[in-house]
């Protein structure tokens, strides 16, 4: 089956993809289309369904020129593959199926010529009919998979700004070296994986990692190629290019995930060969039983003899693991699910424990202020609102949550806003109606000679429930701390659960 269709090779081109997943659905339809009158003209259609149909022509010239087009047209693969296997003298599942389809189609045009009796004409096309119908669903899967893998390359912007001989210049990506100095501003995605050497930002790093709430950045730390730079500015030293990125090494593992065989997949085509000695096998003792020991005529043991072969040949075997290998990799590609390879998928029947990361999967990635206390003579409400007016022009998530959080509760964030600095990594600062207000984390409050003793209570009782503080300070003293927590997805429960 896989000689074919070069499926490993030619499935990584989205192109390609395309095309064979439109082709094999062409196949699929066309041999349905087919085989369903070729059902309904045979023995089974006529006797069991107690159909009568018109018949311009007898019934089994009929079927001859219905299942004709599905065994040589639409099912022309895996002839043409059975014929280059055995060519290479390799008994496989191409050959497998082949035995069964040819040795029912080639017996029934035998007795519609001779006039002698029932065919097999709807088992060939029925054979047919239902393995190109798993190898649709196999490429509709890996076109799939494919498109998931194009969306990850992306990520990966197609142009950089390089630092080369005291200038910034901008290059192709695929041009950046390792060692490279990349110079990286906010809104950009980062084209390669390195270490930050200037400069502090927050990073958005969800679309790799699931990680919904923005990493700081500073000098030492390292960057992924296709985040995306959120507030500062920074450069760093590329330290991964091309096929060396986190990023490719995903691809990477998705690619070698779909080409991979899973162990029953592995065992089914170490014994195709033995199973189409089987097959034939069969027929050749039952047509020995049927003629020399029971005396059966010439007819009548070939009929059982075919029946024999077309029964024997295990088709499903060879098809149905190695698409629900595609189809489940391909599925899990689609919701961000990495599957390491084809027995890793197989071992989950036998799984005990699953280890989940929190953030954006058990969660729903988005955090909310669930805590607004004021200190110092300022309320809860008015802390709220001074912390929604300074972070109002900030894009980060918590600065978002501050600000939905305000917008709820009805206060308004109309001030006067002058002077807005964005401390990447760290907060925000500045002027709301005249006062200069500070919103951010402990060691920026510490960092500018705030007092937090009037909030520590609040701090420590916070901290100890897991949740993200931002600390509000007005005109250099503690004015309110907010705390924000990612809420847990409805569906979480019943996930775990069941």
């Amino acid at each position: 089956m896989a000689e074919a269709h070069d499926h490993e090779a030619a499935m990584a081109d989205p192109r390609m993809a395309r095309f064979m997943e439109a082709d094999m659905r062409r196949r699929f339809l066309w041999s349905l289309v087919l085989t369903i009158p070729a059902v309904l003209y045979s023995p089974l259609g006529m006797n069991l369904l107690r159909l009568s149909l018109p018949a311009p022509i007898p019934p089994n010239w009929i079927l001859f020129l219905l299942t004709t087009p599905v065994v040589f047209w639409t099912g022309s693969i895996f002839v043409t593959g059975a014929y280059r296997s055995l060519r290479k003298r390799v008994l496989n599942m191409s050959v497998l199926i082949s035995v069964g389809v040819l040795a029912a189609y080639l017996f029934s045009v035998a007795i519609t010529v001779l006039n002698a009796g029932e065919t097999f004409y709807e088992a060939a096309a029925m054979l047919i009919t239902f393995v190109l119908f798993g190898h649709w669903m196999e490429m509709r899967s890996r076109r799939g998979t494919s498109d998931a893998l194009q969306a990850l390359f992306q990520l990966v912007p197609p142009m950089a700004r390089v630092v080369r001989d005291g200038k910034v210049v901008e290059v192709p990506t695929g041009e950046i070296r390792r060692g490279d100095v990349v110079d990286l501003r906010p809104g950009d995605r980062v084209p390669t994986d390195g270490v930050v050497v200037e400069g502090e930002t927050s990073i958005d790093e969800s679309l790799v990692t699931g990680e919904s709430i923005p990493v700081s950045k500073k000098p030492g730390d390292q960057v992924t190629g296709g985040t995306i730079n959120q507030s500062g500015a920074i450069r760093f030293a590329a330290t991964r290019v091309g096929a060396e990125t986190a990023l490719a090494q995903i691809v990477k593992l998705v690619e070698e995930a779909q080409s991979s065989k899973a162990p029953g997949q592995r065992l089914a085509d170490r014994w195709a060969q033995y199973l189409v000695i089987v097959a034939v096998g069969a027929g050749i003792i039952t047509f020995g039983v049927w003629y020399a020991l029971l005396r059966e005529s010439l007819l009548v043991a070939l009929t059982f003899a075919i029946s024999a072969v077309v029964i024997a040949c295990p088709d499903a075997l060879g098809l149905a693991t190695p698409t629900a290998v595609a189809v489940g990799t391909g599925i899990g590609a689609r919701h961000n699910i990495l599957i390491k390879n084809a027995a890793t998928l197989e071992q989950v029947s036998r799984l005990t424990a699953v280890v989940l990361d929190k953030t954006g999967t058990l969660t729903e990635g988005h955090p909310r202020v669930t805590d607004i206390e004021g200190v110092n003579g300022f309320g809860a409400g008015e802390a709220l609102r001074l912390a929604a007016a300074a972070e109002a022009r900030s894009g980060h998530p918590l600065s978002k949550a501050v600000l939905e959080e305000a917008e709820r509760r009805g206060l308004s964030t109309g001030a006067e806003v002058t002077g807005f600095t964005n401390l990447a990594g760290h907060g925000v600062e500045a002027r709301v109606d005249g006062r200069h207000v500070l919103v951010g984390t402990a060691k920026l409050m510490r960092d500018r000679g705030v007092d937090l003793a009037s909030v520590q209570a609040h701090v420590n009782r916070l901290l100890g429930e897991g949740k993200t503080l931002l600390i509000v300070a007005v005109d250099g003293r503690a004015a309110g701390v907010a705390a924000a927590a990612d809420p847990v997805r409805e569906t979480t429960p019943r996930a775990i659960q069941g």
